[in-house]
């Protein structure tokens, strides 16, 4: 395991001290600390002997923490910890809400849909701001341009962020969703049904379109930063007040494994390459030219101000049952800066 200097506050010496309500916030500096949780605190044992979290290719960060066993280090003997793969944001979600992990990643698009839904998450880091969406075609495809994507068949993942680079996409264009037919798919699977010639188009995700592009030869005939949201890290409000303690060291694990990633980045890559199953080469260009780990942690105005952006098109997807007021109510209790802040010395 790589030595990481970078000093990070000790997880449970912050439980004895932080008192959330439902929002995520802090009751106040000068607060008293709760009973059980002052117990916890001066006893040196933790909330819970379990705690489960994923791990996924399009969070580099996860891929390094759990690699290195820096979670595990941080808790001990004490905790056990689970982990679960998710193969997109939408099954993060599902996982989250199930209850089957207590923190899960997903694009920021993800978790304020799955918010405005009714799922009680929250976002406690950022792990990147990737360029991780596209739109997709085969090698010999006539298709150049999303107008040409009227009629067509195109596969997505709905719930996740290509899905909703697809719908802004569209919007761009001057077309809606009703005017391709949507094939929901899982991301692998859309590479296969573009690949296979079932659909005309795919709105992709990394690491798996970069190695479309280099396996199959598919082209990417859009691509849009903007468009893409920023990776969150989300636990559900029940495990942010009831083990504030391993949420802060979950946190902290990340950042730990932040500063090891920037550090090492062709390391980085390598374990990418493994995890994924695909080409080093793929996994460096995924690294450094479409992920950006180099972001702060702290989630905040300016992931809300790219969610503002998304939100309007969501709302008119039909995909948020209460519309535009649970959206609204979703983009202002989402985040919950707390254990970031702390991990990076800022409170």
């Amino acid at each position: 395991m790589s030595t990481i200097t970078r000093r990070i506050i000790p997880a449970i010496a912050i439980a004895g001290t932080m008192m959330l309500v439902a929002t995520g916030c802090v009751a106040g500096e000068d607060a008293p600390a709760d009973t059980a949780e002052a117990d916890t605190a001066a006893s040196g044992e933790w909330s819970s002997d379990t705690i489960s979290l994923d791990f996924a290719t399009y969070n580099p960060l996860s891929l390094v923490v759990k690699d290195q066993g820096l979670l595990e280090e941080i808790l001990g003997d004490e905790v056990t910890v689970e982990w679960v793969q998710s193969a997109g944001s939408n099954k993060a979600n599902e996982l989250l809400r199930s209850g089957s992990i207590d923190v899960g990643s997903t694009a920021g698009s993800a978790a304020l849909l799955a918010r405005a839904n009714g799922s009680p998450i929250q976002v406690i880091d950022i792990y990147s701001q990737p360029e991780w969406a596209a739109i997709v075609v085969g090698p010999d495809s006539d298709i150049t341009s999303v107008e040409d994507l009227a009629g067509k068949s195109v596969a997505a993942t709905k719930g996740t962020d290509p899905y909703f680079f697809l719908l802004q996409a569209l919007e761009e264009a001057g077309l809606s969703i009703d005017d391709v037919e949507v094939q929901n798919l899982q991301h692998a699977d859309g590479r296969a049904a573009l690949d296979g010639g079932s659909v005309a188009a795919w709105s992709g995700l990394d690491p798996i379109m970069a190695a479309a592009e280099v396996e199959s030869g598919d082209k990417l005939i859009y691509r849009n930063v903007d468009f893409n949201s920023y990776g969150f890290l989300n636990a559900t409000e029940d495990f942010i007040e009831n083990h504030a303690d391993l949420a802060q060291a979950v946190v902290d694990a990340y950042e730990q494994a932040r500063e090891w990633a920037l550090e090492n980045p062709e390391e980085t890559a390598a374990l990418l390459a493994e995890v994924a199953g695909i080409d080093p080469a793929v996994a460096t260009t995924v690294i450094e030219e479409r992920s950006n780990l180099d972001v702060s942690g702290v989630p905040g105005d300016d992931q809300i101000a790219v969610l503002e952006k998304i939100a309007p098109v969501l709302v008119d997807s039909g995909d948020v049952q209460g519309g535009k007021e649970s959206v609204d109510k979703a983009l202002d209790s989402l985040v919950n800066d707390t254990f970031a802040k702390k991990a990076v010395g800022g409170e």
